[in-house]
């Protein structure tokens, strides 16, 4: 039998997170272009400088209701000819509403690009909002608040918004409104938010894909170039304050046999040079399966599936305003646990972040956190969209173009000790709020006698 010679390793093709090429059509649109051979599906993500914090006082969640209706109609095309045109291009558009703003997502085969991209425009230009349409994503909408309210993850998001935030501040309410705000909003005013803030100068588009052939420039020109709309100031970005005072909230549900964990604080964002440590560190503590917190809580203890610590930007601005950061990042350890081992799954998470603290990380914690997180990087970008949307958060961040291709490279660099002394003061023992949604009458004492904080118990 005759085998075939077995297959040798090649050199190891370097790799980079791919650079934009960026420029500004006639009507003030920016653009972000990125070619990627061999990706025959482009990726389009458009930014919109429409904050949460600029919805108008009870209206919380119009922005909501804006994005979702962005494809319900426009000045040419009914909702159903709307969608019908759309699958005709065999694209897909999507858009949902954030802190920063809004953003409007398409994927479509390039040789459907420029169908696809005079649809975007026509949704951007003129959509037609009608009051139909307007009533039905509210009453979606409304549908979907009690669902989120019963899931002990977005409960316990929730709450810990509320903890965090003063009341005043957007950012301690939901971020798509309640049944209250949302029951208040109807065509005009969806109309009237659109009109405010929604405008090709404070817009960005950005444009990922294998471009061969593609005369980018004058799709662009004919479809989204022929949005018009007035310049606009930035908006000023409020300060970020937040109350991390230790302490203890349960939300109440009898009778539940597990008990949903989130545990956080507000810190910096990406623009603080700790970031890159920060990250290393916080995934050494609880990023993957073999974090520090799943080998004892799950695999010494088996209290639990798993538990994941994590940083997540908020909300970023260009200039950080008198009187506090304009930037913060959500940093948070979340999970969940049986209902009997709640106190003991918490007491031994403290201890893990005790010792993390007194003895600090391992090189070979650090190095297998570097690999993981800067290895797989060419694989977590094959695609045109996972490109878009990072080229995205860098724009709505206020993050120059080359951020994500020199944030790998500080990565590689930072040390053991680094990462410590980050992760430490990501996450001190005495300045973490703690959300628990689950049986206050089977856990509330033994969590009070940990002495992690101050133990109030609400309901809902």
């Amino acid at each position: 039998m005759e085998f075939h010679p077995q297959p040798q390793p090649g050199t190891a093709t370097p790799w980079d997170f791919p650079a934009p090429e960026r420029g500004t059509l006639e009507n003030g649109l920016t653009v972000l272009r990125c070619h990627r051979p061999g990706q025959q599906v482009v990726a389009v993500e458009v930014f919109l400088a429409a904050p949460l914090d600029a919805e108008p006082e009870g209206l919380d969640g119009v922005a909501t209701i804006m994005a979702r209706a962005l494809s319900e109609g426009t000045d040419k095309h009914a909702a159903e000819e709307f969608a019908a045109e759309l699958e005709r291009c065999g694209a897909t558009l999507d858009a949902h509403a954030d802190h920063p703003g809004v953003r409007v997502s398409l994927e479509v085969p390039v040789s459907r690009l420029p169908k696809a991209l005079g649809l975007l425009a026509e949704a951007l230009r003129a959509p037609a909002f009608p009051e139909g349409e307007i009533e039905r994503l509210v009453r979606n909408r409304l549908d979907e608040i009690p669902h989120e309210t019963a899931n002990p993850g977005r409960r316990a998001a929730k709450q810990l918004s509320k903890e965090l935030f003063p009341a005043a501040s957007r950012m301690s309410r939901p971020r798509q409104g309640t049944e209250e705000t949302v029951a208040a909003i109807d065509a005009v005013a969806v109309r009237a938010f659109y009109e405010a803030h929604v405008r090709p100068a404070t817009a960005t588009a950005v444009v990922v894909g294998d471009l061969t052939g593609v005369d980018l420039d004058a799709v662009l020109a004919d479809t989204l170039g022929d949005w018009t709309g007035d310049s606009a100031e930035p908006r000023p970005v409020p300060a970020i304050t937040a109350d991390d005072t230790g302490r203890v909230v349960i939300v109440d549900r009898p009778g539940a046999v597990q008990t949903q964990l989130l545990i956080g604080r507000i810190g910096p964002d990406r623009h603080d040079p700790v970031w890159a440590a920060q990250v290393l560190g916080t995934y050494c503590l609880g990023g993957t399966l073999t974090s520090r917190l799943d080998r004892v809580l799950r695999e010494e203890k088996g209290y639990t599936y798993g538990v994941r610590a994590f940083g997540q930007v908020l909300r970023s601005g260009a200039q950080t305003p008198v009187g506090g950061a304009s930037g913060a990042a959500m940093l948070a350890i979340s999970g969940s646990v049986d209902t009997p081992n709640t106190g003991p799954a918490l007491e031994d998470l403290w201890k893990v972040l005790r010792t993390l603290a007194a003895e600090g990380l391992t090189d070979a914690e650090r190095d297998v956190a570097v690999q993981n997180l800067v290895g797989v990087a060419p694989l977590k970008y094959e695609t045109a969209a996972s490109v878009a949307a990072t080229l995205a958060d860098q724009v709505e961040q206020h993050l120059p173009d080359d951020y994500q291709a020199q944030m790998y490279a500080r990565l590689a660099e930072t040390g053991t000790v680094e990462a410590t002394a980050a992760v430490v003061s990501a996450f001190p023992v005495d300045r973490l709020v703690t959300v628990l949604v689950g049986d206050a009458s089977q856990i509330e004492e033994p969590v009070a006698a940990l002495g992690i904080g101050e133990v109030t118990v609400v309901t809902g």
